[in-house]
């Protein structure tokens, strides 16, 4: 399943982190970085340790890319109910293939690796992170990213198009999974939420981080094909495997619009989405 909601936990909060798993998001992210004080660091990653004992098998840990602590990090999550990984502030691609390898020392299914996109420089090198042999997606940090390059956000929240449309298309050009879209401080006023979510699924993405559980129903809301989408991909393909049945690789539908296989490969990708979010 690929999740559509990735909520964000701060470690150091042992009752939230304890309520987390009934939230309803898909997954989990336990933050041992910016969501947690430096003096907060070692009992953050004793919570952490209870938790994985037990924790749903969606948990991924947001662990610092500073050497200095990367690997107390590590030591408190590499544990087998760990989902995968994401690693803040990344820009080193021998950091993120070294991570890599220390997820590989665990025993069962390979585990996920998501580098977190937050500063210029990891823009400008994101193909070289993206490529790392174990890196499964990507992630854009935009309050990072906007501090880095000075942007502030206008209400279209368009300062950073470009990089959001990046990460999409790395991430396709090397057969990743579709990247997780940004966080939005956006909590109280949904509806600004709602319409920011729209439109980066509009752009390819098919889940969202979340700071918040108010958040989860409208990413849920957003990216799972409705019913009627279902239906018009499921005759849209049937019609195109009776076109091809007849030789034609082309061929007008219900509504008059010429379909060719860019058509049919949208709408497979609406009933893959619609299959893996139940």
């Amino acid at each position: 399943m690929i999740p559509r909601s990735w909520l964000y936990v701060p470690a150091d909060d042992a009752p939230r982190l304890a309520k987390a798993a009934g939230r309803g998001a898909d997954a989990l992210i336990v933050d041992l970085e910016d969501g947690v004080a430096p003096s907060a660091k070692d009992g953050a990653r004793a919570n952490l340790r209870d938790f994985l004992a037990d924790a749903p098998p969606s948990t991924w840990v947001r662990v610092t890319s500073d050497p200095a602590g990367l690997e107390f990090d590590l030591a408190s999550c590499l544990q087998h109910n760990l989902a995968g990984i994401v690693l803040a502030k990344t820009e080193d691609p021998d950091q993120v293939a070294t991570v890599a390898q220390r997820l590989t020392e665990l025993p069962g299914a390979l585990r996920g690796l998501m580098p977190l996109i937050e500063t210029g420089r990891a823009v400008f090198t994101v193909a070289d992170l993206a490529g790392v042999a174990g890196v499964t997606q990507l992630q854009v940090g935009e309050a990072d990213l906007r501090a880095d390059l000075g942007v502030t956000f206008g209400s279209e929240e368009s300062e950073l198009l470009l990089v959001r449309q990046r990460v999409v298309i790395v991430s396709s050009a090397l057969n990743l999974l579709p990247p997780v879209a940004p966080v939005s401080v956006e909590f109280r006023d949904l509806d600004v939420f709602r319409a920011s979510t729209e439109a980066l699924a509009r752009m390819g993405y098919v889940g969202r981080a979340c700071i918040h559980p108010a958040q989860i129903d409208i990413a849920h809301e957003v990216f799972t094909p409705t019913a009627e989408e279902i239906d018009a991909a499921r005759r849209l393909i049937a019609a195109a495997d009776a076109a091809a049945a007849e030789g034609r690789g082309a061929f007008t539908d219900d509504s008059g619009r010429m379909v060719d296989e860019a058509v049919v490969r949208q709408a497979r990708r609406i009933l893959a989405r619609g299959a893996t979010s139940g």
